[in-house]
């Protein structure tokens, strides 16, 4: 029976842990900024493809040693980006 609790204790745990961590990209004023949205993790680069390199190896060192499920993470996650396009001041017409 005790088991029982600790399978249905797991199974909540795991459907409340994440398994993507969110990322948002953005032009800063020389290299685009990736800053991480469920991580204290930001990085830049000089290109798009360097800074989504960058992002995957910051978060990688940042949860290298870590218990991921302190940080509600599933060991196979996946990262999302999303990109910050900048908006312009007016429309042309």
């Amino acid at each position: 029976m005790e088991s029982q609790g600790k399978f249905k204790y797991r199974r909540d745990l795991l459907v409340s842990m994440r398994r993507i961590i969110q990322v948002k990209i953005y032009k800063g004023e020389k290299y685009y900024v990736a800053e991480c949205l469920d991580l204290p993790v930001v990085t830049q680069g000089k290109t798009l493809d360097e800074v989504a390199e960058n992002v995957k190896e910051a978060i990688s060192l940042h949860l290298e040693g870590e218990d991921i499920a302190e940080w509600d993470i599933l060991p196979n996650y996946s990262i999302l980006v999303n990109f910050e396009l900048p908006t312009a001041a007016y429309a042309e017409a």
